[in-house]
């Protein structure tokens, strides 16, 4: 029978290449159907590749560091037709026949995916109603773990590597100087940027907001909007908000870029820039224009905490229509991030400080006031309406009360 090639999926829309993170079969191992093979990364998330086939993995082809091209050769597998053919039959009676047996079920899942439902209890009824976004509609690995993270939030972590400590650069040193490796995740953000910043002509804008009225009903309710909501209300919350209401005003800042027409989109998928280790991951909050600020609130919160875990799934990324970036958590007072292609605007957040302003009477207050910036393509946006959108966000956040 001729050897099997197994090569990188589609990931995403705009995805074309990955890095290759890690292996999890050695050459030579048994392999079942839809067990994870390996991982990789892009500069939107990480993904376990899962085997195609049931049978051998024969041949390593891809390496680690290794960057491939979607549809390029990963591996040889010798494949077990009677094998596959029985994962596959198991798979459609799993699914849409009732009552399937017990055995049937534990072949429908591979070996690694019952292994962390016994160490946690989990039966295999339980595993049926997990929702499952693996190939073919199968339960993966990742969906398991975001399950048991939901149930059990203050579960230990399993004693293995995150998808985030792979993917740090491997360091090299000669005397005085350090040479360090770009990771997989590191140089697709870098080349990402390059495409963004060369690409689309950058012009930035900045705004001073006075939030002394947010800050002080951040205060007065917080403890109240934990209790009630089981997140923190935060200033990002109230920023992503007045964000929403403004592009209702200036839509063409939630658009993109396609030829020669100006693709503006009717619904908001917000991008929120997290910092996880060796980059920035970018999690989207999805159909943002049906939120309130506790939902919002809620969904960064949830997004956040599973970007720096590596726990987000490769749809959880894509698609966003603007970004927001908040290096105001560092101190900085104001920034000029780039546009995430093919996005054409992103709003920056600097630190909330203090500072002393004339009052209407004649005398001085003290007041809490923050900078934010608005970088956007100007093939798509002219300054004049860019300073329109900054002075409408700075109108929302300032009658906030």
């Amino acid at each position: 029978m001729p050897d099997y090639q197994v090569t990188l999926p589609k990931l995403g829309e705009s995805i074309v290449s990955a890095t290759v993170v890690q292996w999890f079969k050695k050459e030579g191992d048994a392999v079942h159907l839809d067990e994870p093979l390996l991982e990789v990364s892009t500069d939107k998330v990480n993904s376990e590749i899962p085997s195609p086939v049931a049978g051998i993995l024969k041949k390593k082809i891809a390496q680690p560091d290794q960057e491939i091209q979607v549809g390029e050769l990963l591996a040889l597998m010798e494949a077990h037709q009677g094998e596959s053919e029985k994962s596959t039959s198991v798979h459609v009676d799993a699914r849409t026949q009732a009552g399937p047996s017990s055995n049937e079920m534990q072949d429908f899942y591979s070996p690694a995916l019952l292994r962390i439902a016994r160490e946690n209890n989990i039966s295999l009824d339980e595993l049926s109603k997990i929702p499952a976004t693996g190939a073919g509609g199968r339960l993966s690995k990742r969906d398991l773990e975001l399950y048991l993270d939901r149930k059990t939030p203050n579960r230990p972590c399993p004693m293995e590597l995150s998808p985030m400590e792979l993917a740090k650069p491997k360091m090299e040193t000669k005397g005085d100087i350090e040479h360090v490796k770009m990771s997989g995740m590191r140089k697709a953000i870098a080349d990402n940027m390059v495409r963004s910043f060369y690409e689309a002509p950058h012009a930035s804008l900045v705004t001073e907001v006075d939030v002394t009225s947010i800050v002080q009903r951040i205060q007065h309710e917080k403890e109240q909007f934990l209790s009630h909501h089981g997140v923190k209300l935060t200033v990002t919350s109230f920023v992503a908000h007045a964000i929403l209401k403004a592009l209702q005003e200036y839509p063409y800042l939630n658009s993109s870029l396609e030829g020669d027409t100006i693709v503006v989109k009717r619904f908001v998928n917000l991008g929120l820039a997290v910092s996880v280790d060796q980059g920035i991951m970018v999690p989207v909050i999805r159909n943002m224009q049906s939120l309130d600020i506790p939902q919002i609130a809620k969904a960064m919160s949830d997004l956040s905490n599973r970007a720096r875990s590596g726990k987000l799934q490769p749809m959880e990324v894509q698609e966003g229509t603007i970004t927001l970036t908040n290096f105001g958590i560092s101190g900085v007072m104001i920034g000029i991030p780039i546009i995430r292609y093919p996005e054409v605007a992103i709003v920056g957040m600097g630190a909330i400080y203090k500072k002393v302003v004339p009052t209407d009477e004649g005398g001085f207050g003290v007041r809490s006031v923050m900078n934010i910036s608005l970088t956007f393509d100007h093939r798509v946006i002219d300054g004049m309406y860019g300073c329109g959108f900054l002075n409408a966000l700075r109108e929302q956040l300032e009658a906030r009360s």
